[in-house]
């Protein structure tokens, strides 16, 4: 081959290897280009069932006030995404004598939205204002272990524990409350209950009692601002109103489908084109409730005769559709603490009979029960809206007439709900506890809660609280096991609760959202980072 035809080669293949290399970079722009970045803008429109009673944490225990605080406020330390400690708030923490100090060092330049700089004060005022006997909180217990507070500078403090409690560090996970703006105030009549100022991810923009609270991207937000501009609650107290909302566009999540809505409506491909589906088994568990003070349940016979008398199987089955799992205690199936030993009380309602009878309930000539002249005749309280709960108790009542007993179903709205619990004026509820990460069930379950917001059914055994105060006490999480193995037959046997399931959760989101990433913790841990390609924002971008 002559140099001229050699170098006509090298031309050649220099110029397609250029062309294919041009044309490869022009693909690879497209492909970038079709795959958008993250960005800025839109709302997120969150259905929630009950309205928030009080947006101060430490003064609530519904998991609406709670759920919409949590935006507002943070924690020195929280649970990451593969439900791991890691810090929050704090730059660094530090795990000193065996556990019993504690030394951490704040962040510096976090804000309160009024430009205040949140510092190791408001930390301690936190500490002291929940270890208050006049603070109205139910969440004092973890705070009252701790021996003493010692601030190290404007960053820095220690806190030191007269012995290991194993909750140590999930107490500093608590919200950091603002000491300019509640010390020496009266927490109870203060505005921050209803116009909290934030330091978390998002600011309240509008607040509408019992209808819709609308939340603002916090631009000074220490982690970054969130990327939605809003977050906007409506409270829709009925499933079936919001599912029908969700459908029409007018929601852009709803937390949890009923099973019915799953099942037979979130199935269909049109239904699944718009909305994302993420299904889990929930840390949430419902329970049969007790007032051990009502003259129908004071006898522990009576609510042993009861765990022979539910049939949870045809409760799930009837109530769920099946979406979910039978439970015998206050702990998540599958996870360490439970105690997968105890065997759960066989439907036997002639065994429920035999109980009723050695506790003097004896049927009439026409087979209702009833003792020294009074029926057996009761209500229940179940909160309006949640669909799966008031078929859990329309099967119960069928369940308990077969038996002779009439059990009265009350649906109350959410707000009239909790002051009718937690004043004590009820025989039976029909509710549901979130299940924590840490197993720790001293604030529902000891002695020192009779009377309290936590522990309505008034429940109190010297065991138990033995068995909650040791296991609090060790890091040893194969001591912690046998000690809430034992906690949980004692709660087994003694039946202040009869536990009924787990329900599996549903989660549908609009498809427009990006950014989701199912996690052990769920789909909300990351939830500042979610967004909304600009082509698909229905609300305007924030500049």
């Amino acid at each position: 081959m002559s140099s001229t035809l050699v170098k006509l080669f090298l031309s050649l293949r220099n110029f397609v290897g250029a062309a294919l290399l041009a044309g490869l970079c022009l693909h690879s722009a497209q492909t970038r280009a079709e795959e958008p970045l993250p960005t800025y803008g839109d709302n997120l429109l969150y259905g929630m069932i009950g309205a928030p009673g009080n947006l101060l944490s430490f003064m609530s225990s519904d998991t609406a006030s709670r759920e919409v605080a949590s935006q507002f406020y943070v924690g020195l330390l929280r649970y990451g995404k593969n439900i791991e400690i890691e810090p929050w708030a704090a730059e660094s923490y530090e795990v000193l004598d065996g556990g019993l100090r504690l030394r951490f060092t704040l962040k510096k330049g976090i804000l309160w939205q009024d430009g205040t700089e949140l510092t190791a004060d408001d930390v301690e005022f936190t500490y002291r204002l929940m270890i208050d006997p006049t603070t109205p909180t139910a969440y004092a217990g973890d705070f009252k272990a701790v021996e003493s507070f010692t601030k190290l500078d404007r960053y820095s403090f220690e806190v030191r524990y007269a012995k290991p409690f194993a909750r140590s560090l999930v107490t500093w996970m608590s919200d950091i409350m603002p000491k300019h703006l509640l010390e020496g105030r009266d927490v109870r009549t203060t505005p921050l209950a209803w116009k909290p100022v934030s330091s978390g991810p998002f600011t309240l923009e509008e607040n509408s009692p019992g209808s819709q609270l609308t939340l603002a991207a916090n631009p000074t937000y220490f982690e970054g601002r969130p990327r939605l501009d809003k977050l906007i609650y409506r409270i829709i107290p009925d499933a079936g109103t919001m599912f029908m909302e969700l459908k029409a566009g007018k929601l852009d999540l709803m937390p949890a489908l009923s099973p019915q809505q799953y099942v037979f409506q979130a199935q269909k491909p049109a239904f699944q084109k718009e909305y994302a589906l993420y299904s889990a088994l929930a840390f949430t568990y419902v329970y049969l409730g007790y007032n051990s003070k009502s003259p129908f349940f004071a006898d522990e016979r009576v609510r042993l005769a009861f765990a022979h008398a539910l049939n949870k199987a045809d409760i799930i089955k009837g109530a769920l559709l099946g979406q979910g799992q039978s439970t015998i205690g206050p702990y998540k199936p599958g996870t360490w603490p439970y105690n997968t030993s105890i065997v759960d009380y066989p439907h036997d309602p002639q065994k429920a009979l035999a109980l009723l009878a050695e506790a003097g309930w004896t049927p009439d000539a026409e087979g209702r029960l009833q003792k020294n002249g009074r029926p057996f005749s009761f209500s229940v309280l179940v909160n309006q809206g949640n669909e799966a709960r008031i078929k859990t108790a329309i099967i119960i009542q069928y369940q308990l007439a077969k038996l002779g007993i009439e059990m009265k179903i009350r649906t109350l709205e959410w707000a009239a709900f909790l002051d009718i619990v937690q004043n004590r004026r009820f025989d039976a509820v029909i509710l549901g506890w979130t299940i924590p990460i840490d197993p720790d069930g001293y604030d529902v379950w000891h002695s020192s809660g009779v009377g309290g917001m936590l522990n309505f059914v008034d429940f109190a055994d010297p065991e138990a609280d033995d068995l909650l105060e040791r296991a609090r006490s060790t890091f040893d999480q194969g001591e912690r096991k046998k000690l809430y193995d034992r906690f949980q037959e004692i709660l087994h046997a003694r039946q202040p609760y009869c536990f009924l399931y787990v329900p599996l959760q549903t989660t549908a989101v609009q498809r427009r959202f990006r950014g989701i990433e199912p996690a052990p913790a769920g789909i909300f841990y990351n939830f500042k980072d979610w967004w909304v390609p600009a082509g698909d924002q229905r609300y305007r971008m924030a500049p």
